[in-house]
């Protein structure tokens, strides 16, 4: 080899261990890259589904507010009806139906929604200077009254009184009505409910056998019930209005019309009609 190449590399072998290699090491978290990376939390996402959590529980507190403050009312009103038929018909302040219900934990809001819009606008609840009491569909003091009542409905042909109207509005109904005794005629409608009417015994009178002929011999078969009315309101008459629950009649659908129309042409040149001839039949002969 040639001499000067030797010393060439000699000197390159010298200058290279003087020069010093830095390596670069790798990072850590290349290092662990096969390691799994934790997901990020989208700070969005994580504040939107707080932000949705907060509206849902506040759509459920308005909802349970609401149905707590409707149930106050209910227990309130059915209060007031039971202590009614109890013979209780003096008038109560807002604080002592509250007492008297133990309804005492409700906040202020809910008391004056109780005092200017529940018990104000409820049909069943009677309003006087400030006080409360129940307004039943027929205000009954006693027996006597309930008797008053059944037969002005029946001078007036109004028909008879509901039960569960009687029991809301007479205290202790029930002892009242069991000592009318016969004075009082039950009738059960279809819907099971029962109806009360007046028994006038003015009108228990024995009709003579020859007008009970006279009478069941005036057939009525070809006549419905809404012609008979008409006939007793040209007489001047009124009937008794039907107290029970109507009947809906169904509708009837209409019949399609049988068998096709006949379809009409529009004729033309009808200022020619003297001069032109028909030859739908064929070529008239000429004579």
């Amino acid at each position: 080899m040639d001499p000067a190449l030797l010393r060439e590399r000699e000197l390159f072998k010298k200058r290279a261990l003087s020069t010093p290699a830095v390596e670069k090491r790798q990072a850590a978290s290349d290092s662990g890259s096969h390691k799994k990376k934790k997901p990020k939390v989208d700070k969005e996402s994580s504040s939107g589904s707080k932000h949705s959590n907060d509206s849902s529980n506040g759509n459920f507190n308005i909802k349970a507010s609401s149905g707590y403050k409707f149930g106050c009312l209910a227990k309130i009103v059915n209060y007031m009806k039971t202590r009614h038929q109890n013979g209780d018909t003096h008038f109560l302040t807002l604080d002592e139906i509250l007492d008297e219900t133990k309804l005492l934990d409700i906040s202020m809001k809910q008391k004056q929604w109780l005092m200017t819009e529940a018990l104000v606008n409820n049909p069943k609840i009677e309003v006087r200077d400030g006080t409360y009491g129940f307004k039943p569909k027929y205000n009954l003091k006693d027996k006597k009254a309930l008797v008053r009542l059944l037969d002005k409905h029946d001078q007036l042909g109004l028909g008879g009184v509901l039960l569960d109207d009687v029991e809301e509005g007479l205290p202790n109904a029930a002892k009242a009505i069991k000592a009318l005794g016969d004075q009082i005629i039950f009738v059960t409608r279809p819907d099971k409910k029962k109806i009360l009417f007046y028994n006038d015994k003015h009108c228990q009178f024995v009709v003579d056998e020859e007008f009970q002929k006279l009478w069941r011999s005036v057939p009525v078969d070809s006549m419905d019930e809404e012609k008979i009315e008409e006939y007793l309101k040209r007489q001047g008459i009124s009937s008794m209005q039907e107290t029970g629950p109507k009947k809906v009649l169904p509708v009837q659908k209409r019949k399609k019309q049988g068998g096709q129309r006949k379809k009409q042409f529009k004729t033309h040149n009808n200022h020619l009609a003297g001069v032109l001839e028909d030859y739908s039949d064929g070529v008239p002969v000429k004579k």
